[in-house]
């Protein structure tokens, strides 16, 4: 769909120059999603692997984020491993729902409640993200928190337009659950994509 050079805004990479490759095609349907532009594949040409490796190659940047949409619907072994290749760090942005492809270096994975993760792709998490959108999320972020390994990054993350509400909830919850961490959505404030 898109490919740009930014920071990257959230959960435990939150700061660190990344190239985001943006893939067309998405069926989880958040009523939320912020890119719901991402959910028809049809009105995203396809970019070759080779094109989009010469557009990384011509920033700073050498780790990478292949988010969505939803990339898992696509196989991404052939996007991942010339990626590798090149020397790049890669990282993979996913609902879980569908099974892993390509070789990650880092799994983030944002259970949502529209098409269930795989238990499969649970246990290869490095980071679960959940987003809080009401008070329900918090049982939620639980149930898929005992689905991950011990060394796998817990994030709460309040959904955008409901941050204001949200925000203090989870700041209350995570001083009394230690074991989670905020992730705030830096490139919203700081106004990049």
């Amino acid at each position: 769909m898109e490919q740009f050079y930014s920071i990257q805004g959230e959960g435990y990479h939150q700061g660190r120059p990344a190239y985001f490759i943006r893939l067309g095609g998405c069926d989880v349907g958040c009523v939320w999603c912020d890119v719901k532009e991402s959910w028809d594949a049809d009105k995203h040409p396809p970019t070759s692997v080779q094109e989009i490796l010469k557009v990384v190659k011509s920033t700073a940047c050498n780790f990478v984020v292949i988010t969505g949409g939803e990339p898992l619907m696509y196989n991404c072994a052939a996007l991942t491993e010339t990626l590798k290749e090149a020397g790049c760090e890669i990282a993979l942005e996913t609902s879980g729902a569908y099974e892993l492809s390509g070789t990650w270096d880092w799994i983030c994975v944002s259970p949502k409640k529209f098409k269930k993760p795989l238990d499969s792709v649970l246990e290869r998490a490095h980071e679960l993200k959940t987003i809080v959108f009401n008070k329900s999320d918090f049982e939620w972020a639980e149930e898929h928190a005992k689905k991950v390994s011990a060394e796998c990054k817990l994030f709460l993350q309040a959904e955008w337009s409901k941050e204001d509400e949200m925000k203090p909830l989870i700041v209350d919850y995570i001083q009394k659950n230690t074991a989670w961490s905020l992730s705030l959505q830096i490139h919203k404030y700081l106004g990049l994509p």
